[in-house]
């Protein structure tokens, strides 16, 4: 794969891209040529990035004072305490109504498979066999890992490993009981073309979970955000303004549009309402804006998580990102949800908060 995209890249001319969006893998006006090319660098960058990253879900500290303090009392009312737990519980549900029959189950950007690994650990633990996981990814360093860790393990036959683009993946008709996306719906240009397929492979009664990014393109924050941002940041000491991915001082929040290299963020704001036109919403819960400027990869490793003015600075962006949020002044940046092909009732964090309020208009 890297050798082709690499020999496309020697061929053809680039011109980069600017925006974010379905239309930002090219340049306007550029011919399917160099667009393919634009595709091809921005892959080879995504895939580099991933190639010998262990942990893809590591957070810095403050990012579990501020989880464990908030989020998990969110969810704790629909029966899980986390993200991973989500997933867990849902496709525990699954296999135990299929009895003797196998659940079928696949991860639409696995990495490195570490929840698929756990998922099929914690299942096997509870006596529930009747279950396969297919892990779609497009890195094979990454699926290489995984074959490795349980190759020698009751879990082997559970797994399959599929090299796959996620923006070209086509599954069989009616293929899945559970379709799952852990934080990686922001990372795809071909969104309906995914969910599209994801619909198609659904079986009828079948599941759709995610857990992923609906906030601006490229994690930017939107104007709205920006000027609640502004008195937060001039807060902060000098030190903690230190942008450690980047390696660069920010004595003015700079708003980073993350998207201009590999797909981070490519088309996050599409997500929500392409998943509104194609899905019916059985459980939502939205929540974070302000607060994960601060306590993500970027900003969050310059806090002390047992410190009483970066616990005390936390819980008050909290606090303005919840009351924000609640009215409508700005709008949520990640979501947890469950969707199905058919109406159904949905489970709401707050009843102010579905998923149509929580998409931020076009203004």
């Amino acid at each position: 794969m890297y050798r082709k995209l690499q020999e496309l890249l020697r061929r053809l001319p680039l011109r980069s891209g600017t925006g974010s969006g379905p239309t930002a893998a090219a340049a306007p006006g550029a011919g399917q040529a160099e667009a393919d090319a634009e595709y091809a660098r921005r892959l080879l960058k995504e895939q580099g990035h991933f190639d010998d990253c262990l942990n893809v879900h590591e957070l810095p500290d403050i990012f579990h004072y501020w989880s464990n303090r908030y989020l998990r009392p969110m969810f704790e009312p629909f029966g899980f305490s986390s993200p991973n737990d989500f997933f867990l519980q849902y496709i525990r549900r699954a296999c135990a109504q299929n009895g003797a029959r196998d659940t079928s189950i696949v991860s639409i950007g696995a990495g490195n498979c570490d929840l698929e690994i756990d998922l099929g650990e914690q299942l096997l633990a509870a006596g529930l066999g009747n279950f396969r996981i297919d892990c779609v990814e497009i890195n094979g360093n990454m699926l290489d890992r995984a074959r490795a860790r349980v190759a020698d393990s009751m879990l082997a036959p559970k797994l399959r490993f599929l090299r796959q683009d996620f923006n070209r993946w086509r599954p069989g008709r009616g293929a899945y009981d559970v379709i799952m996306a852990n934080q990686s719906l922001h990372h795809v240009l071909e969104l309906e073309h995914l969910f599209d397929a994801i619909r198609d492979g659904l079986a009828e009664e079948g599941l759709f979970l995610t857990s992923d990014m609906i906030g601006r393109n490229g994690h930017q924050r939107w104007p709205e955000a920006l000027a609640m941002l502004k008195d937060f940041w001039a807060e902060l000491p000098e030190a903690y303004r230190y942008n450690r991915l980047l390696q660069r001082q920010e004595p003015t929040y700079i708003n980073h549009d993350c998207s201009t290299e590999g797909f981070e963020g490519i088309r996050a704001q599409d997500v929500l309402p392409l998943l509104l036109e194609r899905f019916h919403f059985e459980l939502f819960v939205p929540y974070g804006n302000l607060v994960f400027v601060f306590i993500d990869r970027p900003f969050g490793h310059n806090f002390d998580a047992t410190g009483e003015w970066d616990r005390d600075f936390v819980d008050r962006v909290h606090a303005a990102d919840e009351s924000a949020l609640l009215d409508g002044r700005i709008k949520p940046t990640s979501m947890l949800a469950a969707l199905r092909l058919k109406p159904v009732e949905t489970r709401l964090r707050d009843p102010r908060l579905t998923p149509q309020f929580s998409v931020r208009p076009p203004h």
